[in-house]
């Protein structure tokens, strides 16, 4: 059978940048649209002596609701003030007003020392988090040397769902305070149906002296 070559001008759709070709909801003609999986950029925050970075849904461009069903932070050479401070985050499900919705979360680490006589790996269960409001760490103990912070990312799942919880996942590496570097792991949800649509990051102590913050979405 040959194969025939289609001509642009026989698919009746609008040509749209930066959009896929796709079946329609009915399954039975063409459409352009999104074709899922892109990162779309929305916000990067910098930090100067800042105690905290938010991002609140309609607020300075941000978007933190259904427009996306997946949200990825990115941690860029976040550099505390105190020596040995831990980068830690939390929702809101009212704008901003409050950050303490309530989480449950698992936390494990690696770590491996510069002169090589500390290495492991284990479970910190003074990171974990059990039907608490707190804010959830990030890392272990970052160092405030010049040349210390941490990097990594948060992925948030569809926070503005209604019905399930919001779970969350990430990963970061460290220049540890005691000159080492930790690998750190945590994920967790969010135990409650309210949309989440604001989230507030900000040390255990000190403040965020540098580094930046980029929200992206994920469809």
């Amino acid at each position: 059978m040959a194969l025939n070559k289609l001509k642009f001008n026989s698919i009746n759709v609008t040509p749209s940048a930066n959009k896929a070709l796709k079946f329609n909801s009915s399954a039975d003609g063409f459409e352009t649209g999104s074709a899922g999986g892109a990162m779309t950029f929305i916000k990067k925050l910098t930090a100067s002596s800042s105690s905290t970075l938010s991002f609140v849904d309609g607020s300075s461009d941000v978007v933190l609701d259904n427009t996306y069903k997946e949200y990825l932070f990115i941690f860029k050479n976040i550099h505390p003030s105190s020596d040995s401070a831990t980068f830690s985050f939390n929702f809101s499900v009212d704008s901003g007003s409050n950050y303490n919705v309530t989480k449950t979360s698992a936390f494990f680490e690696a770590f491996h020392s510069e002169n090589d006589a500390i290495t492991g790996v284990q479970y910190a269960s003074s990171h974990d988090l059990q039907q608490s409001t707190a804010f959830q760490k990030i890392t272990s103990g970052i160092g405030s040397d010049n040349d210390q912070c941490c990097d990594g990312f948060l992925r948030l799942f569809n926070p503005s769902s209604t019905t399930f919880v919001k779970h969350f996942i990430g990963v970061t590496t460290s220049y540890y305070a005691g000159d080492y570097v930790q690998r750190d792991f945590f994920s967790g949800y969010g135990n409650t149906t309210s949309a989440v649509d604001a989230i507030q990051f900000k040390m255990a102590s000190g403040n965020i002296d540098a580094g930046t913050i980029t929200l992206y979405g994920i469809n």
